[in-house]
């Protein structure tokens, strides 16, 4: 059986609030709890959100909070060479014949996309996530020729990657195993769609990188939040396009997967970075001390049965918990975790 080797995965787009350390504490003890390898990536493409410093304060706080790391931290920037490798290997494939099209009309499993915005979401279907859309396609079903004219003229476009419908028009669905919410089953073509892998600016999409990551990082274990469930259906299949891509047919699906239930504010949006008043380097600056932060984060996580200060060293062997298992609820903010935080 292959080690464990999990990752925490930030941006750096600000300092860390407690939504995103009750996800790092998860994935450190998911991975330390069975003797793991823990790999910290700094998801860095988005240049327009990236803060300067924030890499160096996410750091700060995981080694405040006792949580740390193996091996030279990665980042998503400078591999660059390896994108635009893996993806000019996948410009060279046709979906798979019998889920994608015909012998006699291939459909290139990479394609140029050039609707809009306003196309996109005029023409998509929403689904569940945080603005998460399924493309309809339009730009699948262009001509060769279309799409070599469009180009030629200087026409901006991303580039998206095909999910499979075979030939009798059935969808395929792609199912894994979660930790937290058991059997998961998505309809490729239904569910998620064909997805952008590089940006009509140039820049890499959050899918693929992050799959092109995990699998040349070697992870198999990953703790995130619930939201991402849909982005896990499509990193699978990209994942599985890279493999075919380099001979590689292996059955990959132990990788591991744990889907955590959300932080919220008091009024039931998701905790983010713009709440600076519950970042971590707001409530270091107010006194608050690491442990009481690690108890707070490992109460929501249901590993203790209130919150306590407490090291991560204290909880190792403790996740998932049964009560995790149980209770699938999103979990609000509230008075106590404040006095809890001395607040």
């Amino acid at each position: 059986m292959s080690p464990v080797i999990g990752r925490m995965a930030p941006s750096p787009t600000g300092r860390m609030h407690v939504g995103n350390v009750y996800a790092a504490l998860a994935a450190w003890l998911a991975a330390r709890s069975v003797c793991g390898k823990l790999r910290l990536r700094i998801e860095d493409l988005d240049v327009e959100r990236v803060r300067p410093d924030a890499d160096r304060w996410i750091m700060d706080d995981c080694s405040w909070l006792g949580l740390d790391w193996d091996d030279d931290v990665v980042y998503q920037s400078e591999r660059m060479d390896c994108y635009d490798r893996e993806l000019r290997r996948l410009s060279e494939m046709n979906v798979e014949e019998g889920i994608g099209g015909s012998e006699s009309q291939p459909q290139p499993l990479v394609y140029p996309c050039f609707c809009s915005r306003a196309d996109i979401k005029a023409a998509s279907a929403p689904n569940e996530g945080d603005g998460f859309r399924v493309y309809g396609g339009r730009c699948r079903r262009l001509a060769a020729s279309e799409r070599e004219r469009r180009i030629a003229r200087g026409d901006r476009h991303s580039l998206r990657i095909a999910v499979p419908e075979d030939a009798a028009g059935r969808q395929v669905e792609l199912a894994f195993r979660d930790r937290i919410y058991g059997m998961r089953r998505f309809n490729l073509a239904k569910d998620v769609g064909d997805t952008v892998i590089r940006r009509s600016d140039g820049e890499y999409a959050y899918q693929f990188a992050v799959s092109v990551d995990d699998l040349s990082m070697g992870v198999n274990q990953i703790v995130r939040g619930k939201d991402l469930l849909p982005s896990t259906a499509i990193q699978r299949w990209i994942m599985q396009q890279l493999r075919r891509s380099h001979g590689d047919l292996e059955d990959h699906s132990q990788v591991e997967y744990a889907h955590l239930p959300l932080i919220l504010d008091s009024h039931g949006r998701r905790l983010a970075k713009r709440h600076e008043d519950m970042d971590i380097g707001a409530l270091r600056a107010r006194g608050v001390r690491p442990q009481a932060v690690i108890g707070l984060c490992a109460y929501w996580l249901g590993i203790i049965d209130a919150p306590r200060p407490c090291s991560p060293e204290e909880l190792i062997g403790l996740f998932p918990s049964e009560r995790l298992r149980d209770r699938h609820d999103d979990i609000r903010l509230d008075a106590r975790a404040f006095r809890v935080l001395g607040l």
